[in-house]
């Protein structure tokens, strides 16, 4: 698998994230924000933004690894996929 920068995967989720959920606002989104309790990410969502990174960084998110741990801020996604890529 290939080994990507965690500098590029935050600008590339920040950017998915500012233009599916935020209509183009950036500025309402920091690294470790959550998702679920700034309310910006629904239970629909998260499976929408689950698919971007599944077929952006060619894996398979398995069920167990559906927590907000891994999911839940562009911070905690950028190690998901770093580990998961790595």
């Amino acid at each position: 698998m290939a080994k990507y920068n965690e500098n590029d995967i935050r600008s590339n989720l920040q950017n998915f994230i500012s233009e599916t959920f935020l209509f183009g606002d950036k500025s309402k989104l920091a690294d470790g924000d959550s998702f679920m309790q700034k309310g910006i990410i629904d239970s629909t969502g998260v499976l929408e933004l689950a698919n971007f990174v599944e077929s952006e960084y060619n894996f398979s998110i398995a069920d167990n690894e559906m927590i907000p741990d891994n999911l839940d801020s562009i911070a905690n996604l950028s190690k998901f996929i770093i580990h998961k890529t790595g």
